[in-house]
């Protein structure tokens, strides 16, 4: 049995521009001071990280490197989530995605669509350089505006559409076998995997990729309806990644799964820090200890009450406490009898062999 690393923070909700946000060796050491042992970079953010130069120098990987260790953590994954999400946009949304691009392609989602399969693709360098083996990332979306079927669906619309993500997604995961990497999808509302059985059609789509895996979400799960234990039962195999991120689901008289347009306050299922919320993570950490999970617990700090700053600091104890030190021997060991094959065969009365 292994044990799982943590607790690690995903910066990319904590990075601002005022210090000690505004800075990779800042933002560290306030990690470091709150106990993260381990962080998520958004290679997005050029405050903290440059993700061509990454790509290119190994020198400059080393400087990361050497500014993370210097606080007594160590780099958990590189996230691409903006980037994922532009790989594949349906154009009811190209305006609204257009501002997770670089500005020299907003307004040309061929254009956008090429820079972000970009990249991906220097992500998969940047994390060979590193020595990571996981990047957790979006799917994007084709079919999501299509995810109620009501008009009814044309036959086929479906399966064109997770026909058209595989073949944008295969040679990107083909340069993550390259780099040793894989990816680990958010399974999140608004890609086109957003639950298991969405998360089945790409995995075929792709022909079985094996470094299409999962950055395992419960916060989403929850807010769906859908059995997050049981998830992990299902597709253990292909969890590389877990964002420790807490929600609750108050359904009412007025409001349900869909929100009813509500501000994130105001809606029945919402996003609370660790803790706070519905989610069962200590059945989570017990099952994922079970199936030998032993890469990173990351906190992502969302929550439409709590200070940022405090959620941070109650997370990094809440991962701590919740991580278990799996055992190396099993609790009856005492009580064993010290048999052969032969005392077993006579226990079961079937005689010698």
């Amino acid at each position: 049995m292994k044990t799982m690393k943590g607790p690690g923070l995903f910066l990319a909700q904590f990075a601002g521009d005022e210090a000690p946000f505004n800075a990779l060796d800042s933002i560290c050491r306030w990690a470091a001071s709150l106990g993260y042992k381990g962080i998520q970079i958004p290679t997005w953010d050029a405050r903290l990280f440059d993700l061509k130069k990454a790509a290119e120098s190994e020198a400059y990987c080393d400087e990361v490197l050497g500014i993370v260790r210097s606080h007594g953590m160590t780099i958990t994954e590189l996230s691409t989530h903006l980037q994922g999400q532009l790989v594949a946009v349906h154009p009811a949304f190209d305006e609204a995605f257009d501002g997770f691009a670089a500005p020299e392609v907003r307004g040309n989602p061929k254009a956008r669509q090429e820079w972000a399969v970009n990249q991906m693709l220097m992500a998969a360098k940047a994390s060979k350089r590193l020595g990571l083996n996981v990047s957790v990332s979006f799917s994007g979306a084709l079919a999501w505006p299509f995810v109620y079927p009501w008009p009814q669906r044309p036959a086929g619309l479906v399966e064109t559409a997770f026909e058209e993500l595989g073949r944008r997604w295969r040679p990107i995961l083909d340069a993550y076998e390259d780099a040793g990497c894989d990816v680990a999808y958010e399974i999140h509302p608004g890609e086109d995997i957003h639950d298991g059985a969405t998360f089945e059609r790409f995995v075929d789509a792709v022909g079985g990729h094996r470094r299409a895996c999962i950055n395992y979400d419960p916060s989403h799960f929850l807010l769906q309806q859908l059995d997050y234990l049981a998830f992990i039962d299902l597709y253990h195999e292909r969890i590389k990644a877990f964002h420790v991120k807490d929600a609750e689901f108050n359904p009412s008289g007025r409001i349900g799964v869909y929100g009813g347009y509500e501000s994130w306050i105001n809606r029945a299922g919402r996003f609370r820090s660790l803790g706070d919320g519905q989610v069962d993570f200590g059945a989570i950490f017990s099952k994922l200890a079970q199936y030998d999970y032993d890469s990173w617990a990351v906190l992502e700090w969302e929550c439409a009450l709590k200070h940022p700053e405090d959620g941070a600091r109650e997370g990094a104890e809440f991962i701590k406490a919740h991580i278990i030190r799996v055992t190396e021997k099993a609790f009856d060991d005492f009580a064993a009898g010290g048999t052969d094959e032969a005392a077993n065969r006579r226990m079961l009365g079937i005689g010698a062999a």
